[in-house]
């Protein structure tokens, strides 16, 4: 890739750290993205805290998603820019209002050394304490210079006070005297008293009072900015953010009590969420986090290893409800347990449905493996609008809950479907081709992986396969297909102009002997596979197929484990 001209100065420029204090005075604003940029690419951490520290616009977005082979910002960049960030508020050179860290984070461990969520939430929960502390120290420093201000003032008031007794006693010293003077003289006396007295002790008096006048009018003034303050911070409770800052919020066991606290700490910073991802947490304690997030930015909520139950979701779903941009759900393992013979069960999902149905704006709904066979319809025909994104891996769907969704409001409208790991067969085929045939306008990704599909299944399926135009890409692992079958899937795949990516399935041939004639998909992923001989001659010939029909814009990878289907949109 060939990098601008813009892009190759920039990086000059952020390489040598010594020379910063030179071109930081003079390089416009508009040259300060491509400067933080090259800084991130090239590694440099002093180079981003100083470019973020005097960031000269309202909003910075570092993160989003990146494109192919590009690696998320290194470790030691974030935690200088969350540094430079605090610093920035009491730097009257930084402009910035809006920080957005939306997807920023990286895999733990990854290529590079980048910041995983779970580390980047902890991260941004202490910037945001920080921020707190910093501006009650700076308050703290205000407080004791007014202090010290009042202080002055009350000294020059006892000054007065002592100027004017003394003034006051030789004043009436003279009075004693001119008693003895004669009439004339004493008119005198009086008359200069009154001089006296109208030039000087009266203005002494004004100038006390004037003193007197401006501590009462401070004490005053400090009384009601207090009380217009708190009486703000109850109507406005955002009064004291000077940035707000978004981000994805990773949060388990672990961390929950510290991101608690910066959710519910009123300061410079104001932490936002947007997709809030929880695991191995109670009802309870995912409900006082809901709580203390705002409510206008959340857009999804990603539920983990929590032994919720139907109960205990059904009584999370409303307060979900009082998110008004929520448009995607997400429970994974959440130990739903659906049982009929256990009393109140089928009351609860029905509250679980309602529940459903009060998302407005729900568009991508994921159930992994809740073992709720036969409850599909009960689920999604409650929802008042067609789901864009559904998942439902290891939920061991029936043939009645393909049926209804083959025949749903949801068919046509459906961009991604992942079944996954639900057996399919002669009886439920029917039912997944009618959903194909459905959504063959608008279906984007599919992931059929761990289905069972022998080579005649797949041959009934592939018709139905090739007629989806939009598809992107396809998923079809640990499927126990011969390597006739794998080369009649590829030829499909070549002739469907859409498709960029295929996971496809080891071929039986590559497994060592022994394996079933029918294995399960969990027997595929622990098999060894043969030499890496066999491995090849299989890519090989699928490449074949590939050259043969000038195709070299579709990838085919047996990887499950780094196949990643967002790489392709």
């Amino acid at each position: 890739m060939v990098l601008p001209l813009v892009s190759l100065c920039a990086k000059e420029v952020v390489s040598d750290h010594s020379s910063s204090p030179n071109w930081l005075s003079w390089v416009p604003r508009e040259l300060y993205r491509n400067l933080l940029e090259a800084a991130f690419t090239s590694c440099r951490p002093l180079a981003v805290g100083e470019l973020v520290q005097r960031w000269p616009e309202r909003t910075l977005r570092v993160g989003g998603r990146r494109k192919a082979g590009q690696n998320p910002p290194n470790r030691l960049c974030i935690q200088a820019l969350l540094l430079a960030v605090v610093r920035g508020l009491s730097d009257q050179r930084c402009a910035l209002q809006v920080l957005d860290l939306c997807g920023l984070q990286g895999e733990e461990g990854g290529m590079g050394d980048p910041m995983g969520g779970w580390s980047l939430t902890v991260a941004l929960c202490t910037m945001v304490v920080q921020a707190k502390a910093g501006a009650q120290r700076v308050q703290r420093r205000e407080r004791e210079r007014e202090r010290k201000r009042v202080l002055a003032m009350e000294r020059e008031k006892d000054i007065v006070k002592r100027e004017r007794g003394q003034r006051k006693t030789r004043v009436e010293g003279k009075e004693q005297g001119g008693e003895e003077v004669s009439t004339d003289t004493g008119e005198l006396g009086r008359n200069e008293r009154e001089r006296v007295g109208s030039s000087g002790i009266p203005g002494e008096e004004e100038q006390i009072k004037g003193v007197r006048r401006r501590m009462e009018m401070e004490r005053n003034r400090e009384s009601t900015v207090a009380g217009s303050r708190k009486e703000s911070e109850e109507m406005d409770p955002d009064g004291d953010v000077v940035m707000h800052v978004r981000a994805d919020l990773f949060v388990n066991a672990r961390s929950w009590e510290r991101v608690r606290v910066a959710l519910g700490t009123v300061g410079p910073l104001k932490l936002q969420c947007r997709y809030l991802r929880v695991e191995e947490l109670s009802v309870s304690s995912i409900r006082t986090l809901l709580d203390l997030l705002p409510h206008q930015s959340l857009l999804g909520v990603d539920v983990r290893y929590s032994s919720l139950g139907v109960a205990g979701l059904a009584q999370l779903l409303p307060q979900l409800s009082t998110f008004p941009a929520l448009n995607s759900l997400r429970l994974h393992y959440c130990n739903l347990d659906f049982r009929r013979d256990q009393p109140g069960q089928e009351e609860a999902l029905r509250e679980m449905s309602l529940g459903l149905a009060q998302l407005q704006q729900l568009r991508r709904l994921s159930l992994t493996a809740l073992r709720l066979p036969g409850h599909l319809r009960m689920l999604l025909s409650s929802l008042s609008q067609p789901l864009e994104i559904l998942e439902l891996p290891y939920l061991s769907l029936s043939p009645a809950d393909l049926a209804y969704l083959s025949c749903s409001q949801h068919a046509s409208t459906l961009q991604q479907l992942d079944l996954s790991e639900n057996r399919l067969d002669e009886n439920t085929l029917p039912s997944v081709r009618r959903l194909l045939s459905q959504a063959s306008g608008s279906l984007q990704h599919l992931t059929l992986s761990g289905c069972g599909l022998t080579d005649g299944l797949l041959a009934t399926l592939l018709p139905s396969l090739g007629c989806c135009r939009a598809l992107k890409s396809l998923g079809l692992a640990l499927n126990p297909l011969s390597m006739a079958g794998l080369l009649d899937l590829v030829r499909t795949a070549v002739r469907m102009p859409s498709l960029r990516q295929l996971l496809y399935p080891n071929p039986l041939e590559d497994y060592q002997p022994g394996l079933p004639d029918l294995p399960s998909s969990a027997q595929l992923l622990d098999w060894p596979l043969d030499e890496p001989v066999e491995i090849h001659a299989t890519s090989s010939q699928l490449n074949r197929v590939l050259t043969e029909s000038s195709r070299s814009d579709l990838f085919l990878t047996c990887d499950l484990l780094n196949y990643d289907k967002d790489l392709v949109d």
